[in-house]
C-alpha cells in the first residue's frame, strides 16, 4: 500500500474514533441529564462562532452594539487605542453621577474579554474602582466603548495546528497603581498557534524591584501552564 495511502487510513480510523467518543460521551450524558443535540455550536450566552476552513471564529459583535445602545454611543467617533498609555488612573477625582451605570457597563466588558484580549488590560483597571467610580474612570469606560465601536469585527481566532505545544507570554507593570504602588500582572498562553488562557491582574503585595514583579508573574503563568497541561 502507498505511503499516502496508508496516512489516509490511519487518519480515517482516527476521525472514527473520535465520533464513537462523542456518541458514547453524549449518550452518558442524556442518560444522566435531559439534554438534546442541537448539533453544531453557533452562537453560546452572546459569543458567536463561525466555521470555515481556516478553523474557528469566535465573536461577540452584537453583543458590543447591545453595550453601545445601553450607554447611548451607538454614533460614537472610534478611538484606535483602548487606553491611553500615558495616563494612569488613580482614585482622585469628582464622583460619577451614577456609579449604577458605570459597574453595569464596566461588568458587561468584562464578559466581553472573552473574545477580546485587547481590552482586558483596560477593563481590568477600570473594574479596580467599581466600588467608588470616578470620572476619570468613566472617561476611560466610554474610550474603550469607541475603542469597540471601530472593531466590530475583531475576535478570537481558533486553527487547526501543529505541534500542540503549550507556550506562555509574561509581562509585569511595575509599581503601576499610583495610589498603592502595586504591579500588574499578566500572561498569555497559547496552544499551538491558538490562545486559550489570559490574565491581567493586580498583584496582593509590592514588589520592591521590577525583577520581583516579573518573578511574581512567572510563578502565576507557571501554575496557569501546569495545570493546563494536566487537563490535556
Amino acid at each position: 500500500m502507498p505511503p499516502c495511502s496508508s496516512t489516509g487510513l490511519v487518519l480515517r480510523q482516527h476521525i472514527c474514533s473520535c465520533t464513537l467518543m462523542i456518541l458514547c460521551s453524549l449518550r452518558r450524558l442524556t442518560a444522566c441529564f435531559a439534554m438534546k443535540d442541537l448539533g453544531q455550536l453557533h452562537h453560546f450566552l452572546g459569543v458567536s462562532i463561525t466555521r470555515s476552513s481556516a478553523g474557528l471564529f469566535l465573536s461577540q459583535r452584537q453583543y458590543i452594539l447591545d453595550i453601545l445602545e445601553c450607554a447611548g454611543m451607538q454614533d460614537c467617533k472610534p478611538c484606535s487605542t483602548p487606553v491611553d498609555t500615558c495616563a494612569k488612573l488613580s482614585s482622585d477625582g469628582p464622583p460619577v453621577a451614577d456609579s449604577t451605570q458605570y459597574r453595569s457597563l464596566a461588568g458587561a466588558l468584562q464578559w466581553l474579554t472573552f473574545t477580546r484580549l485587547d481590552i482586558a488590560f483596560t477593563v481590568q483597571q477600570v473594574c479596580l474602582f467599581m466600588h467608588d467610580p470616578r470620572a476619570p474612570h468613566l472617561l476611560e469606560v466610554k474610550r474603550i466603548l469607541r475603542y469597540l465601536s471601530g472593531t466590530l469585527g475583531h475576535g478570537l481566532q481558533l486553527r487547526p495546528t501543529s505541534p500542540a505545544s503549550l507556550v506562555v507570554y509574561t509581562d509585569a507593570n511595575w509599581a503601576g497603581c499610583p495610589d498603592t504602588r502595586k504591579s500588574t500582572s499578566g500572561y498569555a498562553v497559547f496552544l499551538g498557534d491558538n490562545l486559550i488562557s489570559w490574565s491581567y491582574k493586580r498583584q496582593h503585595t509590592v514588589s520592591h524591584s521590577s525583577a520581583e514583579a516579573e518573578y511574581r508573574t512567572v510563578a502565576n503563568s507557571v501554575a496557569e501552564a501546569c495545570w493546563l497541561r494536566q487537563l490535556l
